[in-house]
């Protein structure tokens, strides 16, 4: 098989990092955010997930726009918004057994939200936590940190808090 050329191979989502690697990876969303949002990137980005070999790509933006772009490129795609007044225990509640049961199926996961900040960076540490692979939520959002490069804030903290108060995986 010929190997393909760079642009037919995409480009790498901005903030692309895996959180459980070859598993389960989080970035902005593709094409960027607000203002900086492009169309043709979106498009080389999905190429990208697509080249990657991922499996299922989880919006949590909480308008539908663009997923279709996810259908006509051939990305499997799940969408399940977190908005900013969404009620965190009862998103998490859907969120965490939803990402835990694509990551058995033996699938890569990439998570976005509409940047990879506080929101995004809480969610993935209370994951890990939620699912046993940190065992205290101290430890999970100091590790989430290192991975993304990126302090955690108040509220990313206080969605590792309620990650905590759910019902765990095991």
């Amino acid at each position: 098989m010929a190997m393909k050329g760079k642009w037919a191979q995409g480009i790498r989502p901005r903030n692309f990092s895996w959180v459980i690697k070859d598993k389960l990876a989080v970035c902005e969303r593709p094409g960027g955010y607000g203002a900086n949002h492009r169309r043709v990137r979106r498009q080389e980005e999905i190429i990208w997930i697509r080249e990657q070999g991922f499996t299922c790509v989880v919006s949590l933006i909480p308008s539908p726009h663009n997923l279709h772009n996810y259908t006509e490129l051939d990305v499997g795609w799940r969408h399940l918004p977190f908005g900013v007044h969404d009620d965190a225990r009862e998103r998490l509640a859907e969120l965490y057994p939803a990402l835990r049961q694509l990551v058995a199926d033996g699938g890569r996961v990439l998570v976005h939200g509409d940047e990879l900040g506080d929101r995004i960076s809480g969610i993935m540490a209370g994951y890990l936590l939620w699912s046993g692979l940190v065992p205290h939520g101290p430890e999970a959002t100091s590790l989430t940190e290192r991975i993304l490069h990126r302090q955690i804030g108040p509220f990313g903290r206080e969605l590792v808090a309620v990650a905590a108060s759910l019902p765990s995986a095991g």
